[in-house]
């Protein structure tokens, strides 16, 4: 199947939690960093989701936003660190692509935003993405 999500980055469950009707999954993805999908108790079940199970994240570009920095006091869990390695701007947006160890990342953010956050090839930064956005597939 082909998708037009453009962020999809390897992982291995390391942990389920399953609620009534939501459940937390903890992804380490390939590159060391861990993530939590939040996703209904029964897309677990369907997908057999269980430790050790791999998984690929799925984020649209639209969902993941970038800091210059660790953000405190959020409720976004998943902070994953990386370096821009490419900004392709328009004249109101930008696709910013940004490796986090070894996977990578597309974030569509404005262009106001590259230019305030001084974003560049190189730039350390910091990709937020809510857990209620990180969707899950198995092989």
């Amino acid at each position: 199947m082909s998708l037009s999500i453009r962020n999809q980055i390897a992982g291995t469950v390391t942990a389920v939690t399953v609620g009534e009707a939501m459940a937390a999954v903890k992804v380490r993805l390939e590159g060391g960093q861990d993530i939590t999908a939040a996703i209904t108790a029964d897309a677990v079940k369907d997908l057999g989701l269980t430790t050790g199970s791999a998984v690929t994240a799925l984020v649209k570009a639209t969902e993941v936003a970038l800091a210059t920095g660790a953000v405190e006091n959020i409720s976004i869990r998943n902070q994953l660190t990386g370096t821009v390695v490419d900004v392709a701007t328009g004249p109101a947006m930008a696709a910013v692509r940004v490796d986090v160890n070894g996977g990578g990342l597309t974030a569509a953010v404005t262009a106001d935003a590259v230019e305030a956050l001084g974003l560049a090839a190189g730039s350390p930064v910091v990709a937020l993405i809510k857990s209620t956005e990180i969707s899950l597939a198995t092989a």
